[in-house]
């Protein structure tokens, strides 16, 4: 009577995965779309998990990075999302990879074990911060307004932790948001959730250049764009000092690494957006930051001005859609 028994319980015990199927599970991840869709055509184990890893891919573009998940929708054309190199802050040097873990739900994640510091970019030691303690109070120190486009927040030299009220920008993205493809536009990104006015909605990251190395990408990407199939996400802030006869340059390129900000479009009314450069104590440079300029309902797009000044006039179409479109997005020299 025993064999019976034996019999049935071996047709119940799983079957452990099998080592090809454990390393591909390990590296199809780090794979780019191209390299992905011509290693699915060796086999029909690698198809159906390629499959699955463009379904995760399609579930969360922060790759895990961020509080929360971020989808693409697609219900224009097929392309399940757009590949780019994640950073949930700005990058003060050249980035250390050339790939990044994307596509698996394998536990662990390796991106849970990267830590990116929201304050410390080129961070002076010796700056003086606050000492109120762990959680800041009304009258810190650090939170200072200056005319509205530009404010101070807790940084590495203070004595409070991550949790203190005076770091809104420094815990990543707390409101729920979404890609979607838009027709003409390409992709944009959406509120999921309602986001109240002055709510901190995201940072602009990517790579922080030099001026010179900003113009030198604008001409690369001007003479790409003049197929109308590239787009570039190269940013270029100006932040004035108080005499308003110099200004400060910022370059951050969100073209090959950046975050949910890249996907961002232009409104020639101004958006729903704010721009508000942040500079934490003990930090030399600000960072850039989009707040919510109104109530912003779900299912709203999101998007800002990217400026006022237009020097090619045949430049790219804008289908922003307000009633005060000029119909051509906004250029000037890099």
């Amino acid at each position: 009577m025993s064999a019976p028994t034996s019999k049935r319980h071996a047709q119940h015990t799983p079957i452990p995965p099998s080592p090809f199927l454990s390393i591909s599970e390990l590296i199809l991840p780090w794979l780019t779309p191209q390299e992905l869709a011509s290693i699915s055509c060796t086999c029909h184990t690698l198809s159906h998990l390629s499959k699955l890893i463009t379904t995760v891919r399609s579930s969360d573009a922060s790759r895990s990075f961020e509080p929360l998940p971020i989808p693409f929708i697609n219900s224009v054309d097929s392309h399940p999302y757009t590949f780019f190199l994640y950073t949930p802050t700005y990058l003060t040097s050249s980035p250390s990879f050339a790939r990044q873990f994307w596509g698996s739900n394998v536990n662990p994640n390796p991106n849970y074990n990267t830590h990116f510091n929201f304050d410390s970019c080129m961070g002076v030691s010796d700056s003086v911060g606050c000492d109120c303690g762990e959680i800041c109070d009304g009258d810190c120190s650090c939170a200072v307004l200056w005319g509205g486009e530009m404010r101070t927040e807790c940084g590495t030299s203070c004595d409070c932790e991550l949790s203190c009220g005076n770091r809104v920008s420094q815990k990543g993205l707390n409101v729920e948001l979404k890609i979607v493809r838009v027709e003409n536009k390409g992709w944009g990104l959406f509120a999921a959730q309602l986001i109240p006015e002055g709510k901190f909605v995201c940072e602009y990251a990517g790579e922080l250049l030099t001026t010179k190395e900003a113009k030198r990408r604008q001409q690369v990407y001007d003479e790409l764009a003049k197929g109308r199939r590239f787009s570039s996400a190269l940013l270029v802030v100006r932040e004035f000092l108080p005499s308003r006869k110099a200004c400060f340059r910022i370059n951050i390129d969100a073209t090959r690494i950046g975050n949910v900000a890249r996907f961002i479009n232009h409104s020639c009314d101004g958006g729903n957006l704010s721009t508000i450069l942040i500079r934490s104590s003990g930090a030399v440079l600000p960072r850039v930051c989009f707040f919510a300029s109104r109530d912003i309902h779900a299912g709203e797009e999101l998007s800002f001005s990217y400026g006022d000044v237009r020097l090619r006039p045949e430049g790219l179409h804008c289908f922003c859609g307000s009633s005060c479109c000029f119909g051509i997005l906004p250029s000037e020299d890099t």
